[in-house]
């Protein structure tokens, strides 16, 4: 799909997820069914997702980790399929610099780092190192809730 400036005006509008077809149409110009049918393609092509999200710090127990992975293998995209489905696990990046992937975290109390490393990360091959960041303060920070 061609994301044009008519679609990147939807996307802004919809960074509320509640914000209805007709408000958004009614800003940009546009009819609702053209906003609506627009939405629909980027959804179902994988553009756009339109969840909740939420700030880690204002549940009790929970906290964000960031941990950079050194892999023994070269195979990244297969290593960060696989680490995106370990759980609490938000996202996974592909990056350059001294780490191979870098990971964004949801732990909870009874799921903390322990057993993110001794339960999940240790049942995955090729990982040569990893380093911990933890947040303890976030900026514009929301995850989706994952655990």
């Amino acid at each position: 799909m061609k994301i044009d400036d008519q679609t990147i005006g939807i996307i802004r509008h919809l960074r509320d997820g509640r914000t209805s077809f007709k408000k958004i149409a009614a800003a940009l110009n546009l009819s609702e069914n053209t906003v609506r049918a627009r939405v629909n393609r980027l959804r179902e092509e994988g553009v756009l997702e339109i969840c909740g999200l939420v700030d880690p710090e204002a549940i009790p127990g929970h906290r964000i980790v960031m941990v950079g992975v050194k892999l023994a293998t070269m195979d990244l995209v297969k290593k960060g399929e696989e680490f995106s489905r370990l759980r609490g696990v938000v996202s996974v990046s592909v990056v350059t610099g001294r780490f191979d992937l870098i990971l964004v975290v949801l732990l909870k109390e009874g799921f903390g780092l322990l057993e993110f490393y001794t339960e999940d990360v240790a049942r995955l091959d090729g990982v040569q190192s990893v380093e911990t960041f933890v947040v303890y303060k976030g900026y514009n920070l929301k995850v989706p809730y994952i655990l």
